[in-house]
């Protein structure tokens, strides 16, 4: 069972890492969809898509 003062920090921790969160949430969502439900079309677009982005952060 969890502390009333864990559950405290918990929801300030959440608070103040509103973006980390979502960027984490978003992470987990891709690695579930490419583990479990992903096509081969699917996947060669995703493929596509990392290579596109790779090249415009290394421009």
């Amino acid at each position: 069972m969890t502390s009333e003062a864990q559950k405290r920090a918990n929801e300030k921790w959440k608070a103040a890492n509103k973006e980390k969160q979502k960027i984490y949430r978003y992470r987990s969502q891709a690695k579930k969809f490419i583990n479990e439900f992903a096509s081969q079309d699917d996947l060669l677009e995703l493929r596509k898509m990392i290579d596109d982005k790779f090249n415009k952060m290394e421009e």
